[in-house]
């Protein structure tokens, strides 16, 4: 299996218009992808998830996830805490 490599979503979005510009030019997607450095299979995973954005909509798309991902944490860590209190309370420990 190949090395995983962890790509900024700038380099992302300047990949995929890279692909698009030899597509145009005559490639087909599998050989500008290969030219490009990744499967085709990335190409269509990442067209999907960051297809006709700007860099610097794919940059805040990418923040927007983290925070996301960190509030979703704090919810659950908030919830167990009230879930002990209630427990504590009730003499259901």
């Amino acid at each position: 299996m190949g090395k995983a490599r962890k790509h900024t979503p700038e380099q992302i979005v300047n990949i995929l218009r890279q692909i698009e510009v030899a597509v145009a030019s005559g490639k087909t997607h599998p050989v500008a992808s290969r030219e490009a450095g990744i499967t085709e299979q990335t190409y269509y995973r990442w067209r999907k998830e960051y297809g006709g954005m700007k860099v610097d909509q794919a940059k805040r798309l990418k923040e927007l996830e983290q925070e996301n991902g960190k509030l979703k944490r704090l919810v659950a860590e908030l919830s167990l805490d009230k879930q002990i209190l209630q427990d504590i309370a009730r003499g259901n420990f």
